[in-house]
């Protein structure tokens, strides 16, 4: 850890300005922004160490668009940088090998900062800026989440850990990954996926249709027996039907460990077969090589001195999918038997990759270069001390961060920070198809398009909850916006900007849910925070169809037939974005079919109208077969051209309809460029 504990008797209180609960990367970042602003901290870390994630293997940061992280963030990498200005910190790789992405070399002397790391450099620049804060830290201190959390007037005064110790202060702060002071201070929260209904978004709840990813590429066999349903499911596969696209649900994606391997035999050891190793657990693995799937099943990301952050890849990886949906609320001792089982899992499947006579011989030749980094997590068998919680507890607040937000369809005015990677979930879970073969569900891969906002009352409370609390990790987001949220710069970032909020409404006597953006603004900015949105990632407008004369159907109540991916590239559009066919990402051709249902409410001619957003590389002769009570009537469109009301309606003409259902399909059939489609008008027309 680089530093020593402060110690306290367990019946005496200890006190400071600000308590931190959580020694995550979050946590630290607050600690240094609060000594900044000249007040005391306390940080407690119920493990050994500081820096969750960011020192325990994920040294591929995800940062989306770089210039948004800004503030003791990027105070971070810059360090991170300066490490390996050093040509002493290159014992192991010449700095100019192209180990990085595109074959480019790893480390750029001429950048300001440096977003890929080891662990242990990590650790010692985190060690190093807490030290700097002079926060007073306590580590191996868990909070009582039964009666731990004591407060007064709607205010936390102190909180108690098993051991008894107690801790006053005037703000608290829960950066830790699972939530816990804040469910213990009877904050509102949400676990699991919300519906696609709930916030008005697409890429939420159940996602079987829209995955592209980490998918069974070939058919396997779930059953014991293979064939026979009779003699039950083989390890890791859900007898549970896996839900309706877009349904909630409670279910959490999975967690895994993020190894430091390394392919350098100086620094080499190899995988450790785990005591009580199983080969049941792996028997899908098995089976998905026999049918053929040949893909190395982990990504290695190359960091320096030939090491890796290693992350799961692919229909069997690293992610235990499905054994881990208890651990939000799960107690100490039900969480630390979940991590065991996957530290138990994961050695085991590397150990299996690396041995077992099952596994082709060339996957086991591909792992013969490769084993645990020798010098990294030295003293807990060179084994990551920190799972990778992806997502635990969200608190709800009077701001939630959705889907909308992270596409710009809403854009909130009091920004504490940009968030700008991918939403990205991983899967959820394992189930068996209608063809009787395994498949995987959740894995959700989709850009927001650029930076967007991130609102200071998503990491307060609702008002009247916990006035002198502020939430940086757990904060108040949907499954699929915390997807993109939950990356360390922006931990970092929010961090920096809780703790700045929880001073400012020391200062002034006043609850966290009181404090005048204004003043937050201004000290953000004064410290580098960045808050705003660049000139190219400009709002999104959004229309609702309700709003819309007329019967309007939006495509987001369309039946797909075929492939059809949701965009919001285009600065306008219909409730959360519109649909397009991927044109010539399939080398086979494929008739897709978007089919749009109405309910007309009378007969009589009605003008239907198409709403898409016009571009260049759309198709000039999409083809609408409209049904009308004439029988089908086809329209060809040229889709290139900006045409149409202010809506982006274009007119395909007056039709005669009778009362009731009817069609109107978009299909691919002979296009040549990209079919698009945003939402259908009916307009009656009066005699």
């Amino acid at each position: 850890m680089g530093m020593l504990p402060l110690l306290a008797r367990a019946d005496e209180a200890v006190r400071a300005d600000v308590v931190i609960y959580g020694g995550t990367s979050a946590g630290v970042a607050a600690a240094v922004q609060v000594a900044r602003m000249g007040k005391s901290a306390i940080v407690i870390e119920p493990t050994d160490h500081l820096g969750g994630l960011t020192t325990n293997g994920l040294g591929a940061t995800d940062s989306g668009r770089k210039e948004t992280i800004g503030g003791i963030s990027r105070e971070f990498y810059r360090r991170v940088q300066d490490h390996y200005r050093d040509p002493a910190a290159w014992p192991l790789q010449d700095p100019s090998e192209p180990e990085g992405k595109g074959g480019a070399p790893i480390f750029q002397p001429k950048a300001d900062a440096m977003w890929v790391f080891e662990p242990k450099v990590a650790q010692s620049i985190m060690d190093a800026m807490a030290a700097e804060s002079g926060a007073k830290l306590f580590f191996k201190e868990r909070l009582d989440r039964a009666k731990g959390v004591s407060m007064k007037d709607g205010r936390l005064t102190a909180i108690t850990m098993e051991s008894g110790k107690r801790f006053e202060g005037a703000m608290f702060l829960d950066a830790t990954y699972e939530g816990d002071l804040l469910a213990a201070a009877g904050v509102s929260y949400h676990v699991g996926r919300e519906a696609n209904a709930v916030y008005g978004e697409t890429l939420n709840g159940v996602q079987k249709s829209q995955m592209k990813g980490h998918l069974f590429t070939k058919p396997v066999d779930p059953y014991v027996v293979p064939g026979d349903p009779a003699s039950g499911l083989v390890a890791h596969v859900s007898a549970e039907r896996p839900g309706e696209d877009g349904a909630g649900d409670a279910r959490i994606q999975a967690f895994n460990f993020r190894m430091c391997m390394s392919k350098d035999a100086r620094n080499r050891v190899p995988f450790p077969k785990p005591e009580g190793y199983d080969e049941a657990p792996y028997e899908l693995l098995f089976r998905n090589f026999e049918a053929g799937d040949l893909r190395l099943p982990w990504s290695p990301g190359m960091m320096p001195n030939h090491k890796t952050d290693t992350n799961n890849y692919g229909a069997f990886s690293t992610d235990q999918i499905g054994m881990n949906y208890d651990y939000a609320e799960a107690s100490h001792a039900e969480r630390e038997r979940i991590v065991r089982e996957q530290v138990v899992y994961q050695q085991g499947l590397m150990w299996t990759l690396a041995n077992h006579p099952r596994v082709p011989e060339v996957i086991r030749e591909a792992m013969k270069p490769w084993g645990l980094a020798a010098d990294e997590f030295v003293g807990n068998g060179n084994w990551p001390r920190q799972i990778y919680v992806r997502e635990a507890r969200r608190m709800i607040s009077d701001y939630v961060v959705t889907e909308l937000d992270c596409r710009r369809v809403r854009v909130a005015e009091d920004s504490v920070g940009l968030g700008s990677y991918n939403m990205d979930s991983h899967n959820v879970q394992r189930y068996v198809t209608a063809e009787g073969k395994v498949q995987n569900e959740g894995d959700v891969q989709v850009s927001p398009g650029g930076p967007y906002v991130v609102s200071y009352r998503s990491i307060v409370p609702k008002k009247g909850q916990a006035a002198n609390l502020l939430v940086p990790v757990c904060v108040a987001s949907s499954h699929i916006a915390f997807g993109s949220i939950r990356m360390e710069p922006v931990f970092m970032i929010l961090g920096q900007s809780a703790a700045t909020a929880a001073v400012l409404a020391m200062e002034r006597g006043i609850a966290v849910q009181d404090l005048p953006y204004a003043a937050l603004r201004e000290r953000l900015v004064a410290d580098g925070q960045v808050l705003d949105l660049p000139k190219d990632a400009a709002p999104r407008e959004h229309l609702t169809a309700a709003s819309l004369p007329g019967i309007v159907v939006d495509d987001h109540d369309a039946r797909a037939e075929g492939e059809w991916v949701s965009s919001t590239s285009a600065t306008r559009f219909i409730e959360t974005g519109y649909r397009h066919d991927a044109h010539g990402a399939s080398l086979v051709p494929e008739v897709k079919r978007l089919v749009f249902p109405v309910k007309l409410p009378e007969a009589g001619d009605y003008e239907v109208r198409l709403a898409f957003p016009a571009h260049p590389n759309r198709s000039s002769k999409t083809r609408i077969v409209v049904g009308t009570a004439d029988g089908e009537k086809t329209v060809t469109l040229d889709q290139r051209k900006k045409a149409g009301d202010e809506n982006g309606f274009v007119s395909l003409g007056v039709f005669v309809f009778d009362a009731g259902a009817c069609e109107v399909t978009i299909t691919n059939t002979a296009a040549d460029g990209f079919v698009v489609a945003d939402a259908i008008q009916f307009l009656l027309q009066k005699p």
